[in-house]
């Protein structure tokens, strides 16, 4: 399977909104050349140099690179020592000192003594750039929504799995999760028992229908809206804004003969932007790109210049927080790049 971006035509070249604005990109993924998406360090900076001030980003697990061999437990170790090699923080070499300034590492929460031994593997592999693990738990009635991922109804709540959770928190990370707007209960239910752990909801809290088209889209708007405001009372619980490319959340961005305009983007994204804002509050709200899987349906810079429409009548802070704050807080940016530069 290969990510496709030459099904649409480029959209004209937009001018780039607010060049000045610091952004933190808090979610991206990268592989090496050769591997199922061509999408590695070189190709991640060309988007970072379009024209946008991307000071820093957060390289999120995704089977990369994984050791071939060896100890199981120690095999995603692979992954992070892909990423601290590929993205180094020196200047000179990276260009972009901030390149995944944070790592958020993968372990097997279902094994909590396993996962043990894998996030300390990652810890001393990072150079104290892992900030967060993540282990995704999507389920959807609708067989075959993700492709090659399928995990157990439930798993939040699975006393094993929340074993596995307590090994995250006992080492200061956060945990990041992926799973669809159905499953929201379950996650507000885990994050009221383990209070002390930081969450980090990814992809606006999966506003996933069961079939990728508007129709069906909208008729989960309400539901989706409800279960987000409810998980949003949780204090310990963050919200990262992005992933509507994917084309399973049904905007057909991906089918268009030329890909949308930011001005579209903004179009069709403000409701769920906005929703998320007006629930989490900017203090707990983090803009991604989602790179690459997003850019089946969108440009890396068409992304940006949608989040600064949407948000251009909220005030200067906001915007910060949106762009870089929450971000740079919930992972530690600041102390990883100084443990870096050690």
């Amino acid at each position: 399977m290969k990510l496709d971006e030459t099904a649409a035509e480029p959209a004209p070249p937009e001018q780039v909104l607010d060049p000045d604005l610091p952004i933190v990109d808090a979610h991206h993924h990268l592989w090496p050349s050769g591997y199922w998406i061509p999408y590695d360090q070189h190709a991640y900076l060309r988007d970072l140099e379009r024209g946008h001030r991307i000071t820093a980003t957060v390289f999120v697990e995704c089977g990369a690179n994984y050791r071939r061999d060896g100890d199981p437990a120690l095999r995603p170790v692979g992954e992070t020592e892909f990423v601290t090699a590929a993205c180094p923080h020196d200047p000179a070499a990276a260009r972009t000192p901030g390149m995944a300034a944070g790592i958020v590492a993968w372990a097997d929460l279902t094994q909590p003594a396993v996962a043990a031994r894998t996030i300390d593997a990652h810890l001393g592999a990072a150079g104290g750039r892992v900030r967060g693990i993540r282990h995704n738990v999507i389920w959807h009635r609708t067989p075959g929504i993700v492709k090659g991922q399928n995990f157990p109804a439930r798993l939040l709540l699975d006393d094993q799995f929340r074993a596995g959770l307590r090994e995250v928190g006992a080492r200061g990370l956060s945990y990041d999760v992926w799973l669809f707007h159905e499953q929201l209960p379950e996650l507000a239910e885990t994050a009221d028992a383990l209070p002390d752990q930081q969450f980090v909801l990814d992809h606006v809290g999966g506003p996933v229908p069961a079939q990728p088209d508007p129709r069906a889209r909208a008729e989960i708007f309400a539901r989706w809206s409800a279960l987000l405001r409810d998980v949003a009372r949780r204090p310990n619980i963050a919200v990262k804004i992005g992933g509507l490319g994917m084309p399973l959340h049904g905007f057909g961005h991906h089918e268009l003969a030329v890909r949308p305009s930011s001005v579209d983007l903004a179009a069709a994204w403000r409701p769920y932007v906005e929703t998320a804002i007006d629930a989490f509050g900017p203090q707990r709200c983090m803009f991604e790109s989602n790179a690459p899987i997003d850019k089946q349906s969108v440009s890396y810079d068409a992304l940006w210049n949608a989040f600064k429409r949407i948000t251009a009548a909220l005030s200067p802070t906001e915007r910060t927080a949106l762009f870089s704050g929450t971000a740079t807080r919930i992972y530690r940016l600041d102390e990883a790049s100084a443990n870096a530069a050690r």
